[in-house]
């Protein structure tokens, strides 16, 4: 097997894959993603122990224990193009022997939970509540640039998305689902179904400032989708990106969003950073 190019496979002065700035013994097996850097602090605070931090750029890592299991809470920033980042480099970290810069033959499954915050596209599910994505659909273009075969729930998922959601012909979007050993683990106690991924905050998610939308129209056909009994719950910017890399890495991975608006009632929550607080909380005690 050929060693990856050093263009490829970019490794700082002491050894450590690039962004994250980590070397494989800096991670556990059960990673928990966060977007604000400032929320890693709020998940390792309840560690018995930490035995690592690093910080490069928008990337914190701190990894530490809860009794005789290893866990890491990683930062990603927002969006899809981060998930890209973080999620190929956790899989370097052990599934790539950083040395001699070429694929070990035995491969890890990683433990992969997303915790962050989102808005409800649908009026019963309020504000303050917690959503578990069954399934993502990506309208961000990342899992385009990866050789994929979507399974036939993704295609009739997707067959289904294009036939009832007026999108625009220059937006391709794609399908990905959530593992269901994590969602059998983690999400029973939860609101569940589909989360929209965006590649934005405002335009791409229906948000008007100063500037029109071209589809005006997009968040009530979002609303109002469904497919059998799967209803489009929320939306916000990493989870078709975390679904679709961690599939095709071979990772376990679930996204779990705190409800901080409805968009459809035009709420927002009045203690968002509680409701992110019992999230927190309610994962690492079922981990």
């Amino acid at each position: 097997m050929n060693p990856i190019q050093s263009s490829e496979l970019i490794i700082n002065n002491r050894g450590a894959i690039y962004h994250l700035d980590l070397l494989p013994d800096e991670i556990g097996d059960t990673i928990i993603t966060v977007g604000d850097p400032f929320r890693v602090e709020k998940v390792s605070k309840y560690f018995d122990r930490i035995e690592h931090k690093s910080h490069h750029r928008e990337f914190i890592t701190h990894t530490g224990w809860i009794g005789s299991q290893k866990i890491s809470v990683v930062s990603t920033g927002i969006g899809t193009d981060n998930i890209d980042i973080v999620f190929n480099e956790l899989d370097a970290l052990v599934n790539i022997d950083l040395e001699n810069r070429t694929e070990k033959k035995e491969k890890k499954s990683l433990q992969i939970i997303r915790i962050g915050t989102s808005g409800s596209l649908q009026k019963d599910v309020q504000v303050d509540s917690i959503v578990a994505s069954n399934y993502a659909i990506g309208i961000d273009n990342l899992l385009h640039y990866y050789a994929r075969q979507y399974d036939q729930h993704e295609n009739d998922l997707l067959a289904q998305f294009k036939s009832q959601v007026n999108i625009s012909p220059s937006i391709q979007p794609y399908a990905t689902t959530g593992s269901a050993i994590m969602l059998s683990k983690f999400a029973a106690s939860f609101h569940c179904g589909i989360t929209i991924t965006c590649p934005g905050f405002y335009g791409p998610q229906g948000r008007v400032l100063r500037m029109g939308l071209a589809n005006p129209g997009l968040n009530n056909d979002l609303s109002n989708f469904s497919w059998g009994n799967e209803r489009i719950m929320n939306f916000e910017m990493e989870t078709s990106g975390i679904y679709g890399l961690g599939k095709l890495l071979g990772h376990h991975c679930l996204s779990l969003s705190a409800i901080v608006a409805n968009r459809l009632a035009g709420t927002f929550s009045s203690d968002a950073d509680e409701t992110l607080e019992k999230l927190i909380r309610t994962i690492l005690e079922k981990i």
